[in-house]
């Protein structure tokens, strides 16, 4: 019999997670605790290592109608607006790691994934039943949600996100931790904004305790727009997405080059996120225990400063339905091949939310750290900015 793998979350990690579980010959059920299937947010990074496993899955025709393809990422100092650094992406990027750097708007992601899913056998997709908690025994899982009376599989795979209840139950190790920095997320069409605020690469402005990532989304059409200070939002840290006034953000921008806070003065309106994140996983264990597994946000949130959040559920998607290829049609080799899918993902998971840390302290530096900073960027440029154990992966 095939095995049939329940997948609580039906977000970008849980589509790609039941794409990835039907190709390799199993059942999938999708659970979705919301009415619809939608992606709040903005833009998205999308690295070669990313992109490599979504051609991969057959969607490259699908992803070059709806992504962006910058042509180059630079580094600015926010207060002079003077150039920092350089890495050329397009046709570098094909060449040096066999696909290339994209932006995408997560809900045009998630979109194509599910398009994708349902072209495919065997999956069955259900909203407004939120997952609650799983019973585990010796023969599989039988998972308890809002929708009615338990579901029950051979696996299941928790990609409910920063807030997993599937998470809570297997690791019981609380909730995430808040970061202390807001991000400031804007969308605007760019023939809207003025000829000298259009662009079409990836910049990042790095200023004293904030910085601000731009980058063309939906074929270059729309600017997506990231500010990021510190700071305590009010509220409950839950509602994440609010709609916000910018107040704040020009606040925080006061002294900085005009070229910036131009462009944060054109954007009409914005949305707030507190953002939260968790200490780097230890080991395999906090990714899959027995029958169960965590995908995503649910296993190892972290902060957007390597844009490899979105990456590294797509790559533990794929990860999974590699170990369940491996494994066979056997429900007895189930735990096994989830735990060979922890084993290969937690220490680069761990990595990867590590040197997000890393980056955020770099990216907001002050005083000699910051001087120490942007002459490193301008003397060693490229070299500075590739990440090549992450985009080789």
């Amino acid at each position: 019999m095939t095995k049939r793998i329940l997948i609580a979350g039906g977000g970008i990690g849980g589509l790609a997670a039941a794409l990835a579980c039907s190709r390799a010959g199993c059942g999938v059920h999708v659970m979705e605790r919301g009415a619809e299937f939608a992606e709040v947010g903005a833009g998205i990074q999308l690295g070669p290592n990313v992109v490599r496993v979504l051609h991969g899955w057959g969607l490259s025709e699908a992803l070059a109608a709806v992504a962006a393809f910058p042509a180059r990422l630079q580094v600015r100092n926010a207060a002079s607006g003077a150039a920092l650094a350089e890495l050329p992406l397009g046709p570098r990027t094909v060449q040096r790691y066999g696909a290339p750097y994209a932006t995408v708007h997560r809900a045009d992601l998630q979109q194509l994934l599910l398009a994708a899913v349902r072209q495919r056998d065997g999956v069955d997709l259900q909203l407004n039943a939120e997952v609650t908690g799983f019973i585990e025994t010796s023969s599989g899982v039988s998972v308890k949600n809002r929708a009615g009376a338990p579901v029950r599989a051979d696996a299941l795979i928790g990609a409910d996100g920063l807030w997993s209840r599937v998470r809570q139950q297997l690791l019981g190790d609380g909730g995430p931790r808040v970061t202390g920095h807001l991000a400031y997320r804007a969308m605007v069409r760019q023939d809207s904004l003025p000829e000298h605020l259009r662009s079409q690469q990836v910049t990042a402005w790095l200023g004293p305790k904030l910085h601000l990532i731009q980058y063309p989304v939906r074929g270059g059409d729309w600017l997506n727009v990231v500010g990021i200070v510190q700071g305590q939002a009010k509220g409950d840290v839950r509602s994440w997405d609010r709609s916000t006034e910018a107040s704040d953000l020009r606040r925080a921008l006061e002294g900085m080059c005009p070229a910036l806070t131009d462009l944060v003065d054109a954007v009409p309106s914005w949305r707030l996120w507190e953002l939260c994140d968790r200490v780097p996983m230890q080991g395999a264990n906090q990714q899959a225990r027995g029958l169960v597994a965590l995908l995503g946000d649910a296993a190892h949130p972290m902060r957007p400063y390597l844009a490899q959040g979105a990456g590294m559920a797509i790559e533990d998607a794929e990860a999974l339905g590699r170990s369940l290829t491996e494994a066979g049609e056997a429900s007895s080799n189930t735990s096994a091949a989830l735990a060979r899918y922890a084993a290969e993902r937690w220490a680069r998971c761990a990595r990867v939310q590590a040197r997000s840390i890393r980056n955020g302290e770099i990216f907001h530096a002050e005083g000699v750290v910051r001087w120490g900073r942007d002459l490193s960027m301008r003397l060693l440029g490229a070299r500075l900015l590739d990440v090549p154990w992450l985009y080789r992966h």
